[in-house]
């Protein structure tokens, strides 16, 4: 396929600038922060650009192929969307667009469980190739049904979530009395009247919702009834107990996603499950804890012959994705990356987005001399 993306647009900054202009304050804040004092967050990225790569100018080199194997499907590039909640809300249909988008390159999309589009639309978009991320209900009767319906949507792969025990502490959506729909003050009234082409989109795609959990929950909810409800219907906290009927039930591939620890790998391969997703949940969860690029080195050195060992949390390009490869993942994901694509470019967001991080991608690895996806360790230099 061939690459192109907006020569105005070149760099996820662009597009994360571009976006802060064109959505309201409320939605870019939500999508843009982290929690606490935003540490990690900042850290995530930080640290994982101390990772530095050998490249070989005067070896043989035949080419290079971005191609990667993960789970017996073979993907374009090793690297996918993230699940997000509130997709809808930071841009309107923005789950949408990104699925197409994904489904045209090749490459995984995750649906969240509190993404604004249901299981049964994405997998229509992707012919049944999304994977979907499950926030684990407190009623086994939901659990059930979800699962049920992801199932039968031919989702490949479902992800359980760990790294939510507690939601996190997050002071700009506090202040931005952020819900489903927004809490209308005058000042977020104000925001919604500075971008009109976000508020035409969303009259015409109409209000954003938890589309996959609108068959079990009540209408209308404020921030505080949204809280109490998703405190009363999802338990975060996993362990074995909650994990084997899951595993039980699911035929396909399972994956956990924010291991952060050796002994929560360990634990996940006891239970059975094919792969984890090492992730902070982008730095909005735990403020003090590490850079995902640190767990990261180690868990796949240990147990990379295990079980399947995959990142989020901090990537922003094509050389982070060559960083996090070298260091040990066998594929990475990206969800802010993203959202900023869909946010500054609507339609053409996703498109824009996979074009430049795959050009990116190419670039490292033509430089380093790196063939496949499989070779970057061969030029991590371990300081």
């Amino acid at each position: 396929m061939a690459l192109s993306y907006n020569t105005k647009y070149p760099a996820i900054e662009d597009l994360r600038n571009r976006a802060k202009k064109r959505i309201p304050k409320f939605a870019f804040e939500y999508l843009d922060g982290g929690c606490n004092e935003d540490i990690n967050l900042n850290r995530n990225t930080e640290e994982l650009r101390e990772v530095q790569l050998k490249p070989e100018y005067l070896k043989s080199f035949k080419g290079c192929s971005m191609k990667t194997n993960l789970f017996g499907i073979e993907y374009d590039a090793p690297f996918g969307i993230a699940p997000v909640g509130l997709q809808g809300l930071m841009w309107p249909n923005s789950p949408e667009i990104l699925a197409k988008a994904a489904f045209k390159h090749n490459i995984p999309f995750i649906l969240s469980t509190v993404s604004t589009s249901s299981i049964e639309r994405v997998s229509e978009l992707t012919e049944g190739k999304a994977w979907f991320q499950l926030y684990h209900p407190s009623e086994n009767s939901l659990r059930d049904d979800i699962i049920k319906r992801a199932s039968q949507a031919e989702c490949p792969v479902l992800v359980i979530l760990c790294d939510v025990p507690t939601f996190g502490y997050r002071p700009r959506d506090i202040r931005n009395g952020l819900a489903m729909p927004p809490k209308m003050t005058i000042s977020n009234i104000l925001q919604v009247l500075g971008k009109p082409l976000w508020a035409l989109n969303t009259l015409k795609h109409g209000q954003p919702n938890f589309e996959t959990l609108k068959p079990y929950m009540p209408k209308g909810l404020d921030l505080k009834q949204l809280g109490k409800f998703m405190d009363q219907t999802f338990s975060g906290r996993l362990n074995e107990e909650k994990i084997k009927p899951i595993r039980d039930m699911w035929k396909g591939k399972l994956v956990l996603k924010g291991v952060a620890s050796e002994a929560d790998t360990e634990e996940a391969i006891r239970l059975g499950l094919d792969g984890i997703i090492v992730s902070n949940h982008g730095g909005r969860q735990l403020d003090a804890g590490e850079a995902t690029i640190k767990p990261l080195k180690t868990i796949a050195e240990s147990y990379g012959d295990k079980i399947e060992v995959m990142m989020d949390s901090g990537l922003r390009s094509g050389p982070d994705v060559a960083r996090a490869m070298a260091s040990g993942a066998k594929f990475t994901f990206m969800g802010r990356t993203f959202m900023y694509g869909a946010a500054a470019l609507g339609n053409k967001g996703g498109d824009h987005t996979i074009a430049i991080l795959k050009t990116q991608l190419q670039q490292v690895m033509e430089q380093l001399c790196c063939e496949k996806v499989t070779d970057f360790p061969n030029h991590l230099i371990n300081n």
